[in-house]
C-alpha cells in the first residue's frame, strides 16, 4: 500500500522516527491508525451511552416522571448546573 502525505505530516513522521520513539515510518503510521481506531471506538461507546440516556428520558416522560420548566432559560440553567456538578465530580475522581 502506498500512502501520500502532506509535507507537514511527512515531517511529523520523520521527526517521530528521528526521536527514536519509532524505528520506521511504518511504525509511526501503524500507531496513528491504532489511536484512530481507539478514538472511533470511544466515540461509538459515548454515542451508545447518549442514546441510552435519551431513551431513559423518553421513558421517564412517558411514565409521567418528567419535570416541567418555566422556560428555556430555566432549563438551560439546570443543564449547566448538572454539567458543572458532573465535571467537578470527574475532576475530583482524577485526583
Amino acid at each position: 500500500m502506498n500512502v501520500s502525505l502532506t509535507a507537514e505530516l511527512e515531517q511529523l513522521v520523520n521527526e517521530k522516527v528521528a526521536s527514536g520513539m519509532y524505528h520506521s515510518a511504518s511504525e509511526v503510521i501503524r500507531e496513528g491508525l491504532r489511536l484512530l481506531k481507539e478514538r472511533d471506538e470511544l466515540r461509538r461507546v459515548q454515542m451508545d451511552e447518549v442514546r441510552r440516556d435519551v431513551m431513559l428520558g423518553v421513558e421517564q416522560v412517558r411514565a409521567g416522571r418528567g419535570k416541567k420548566y418555566a422556560g428555556a432559560t430555566e432549563l438551560a440553567g439546570e443543564i449547566k448546573r448538572r454539567g458543572r456538578r458532573r465535571s467537578k465530580k470527574s475532576l475530583e475522581g482524577d485526583e
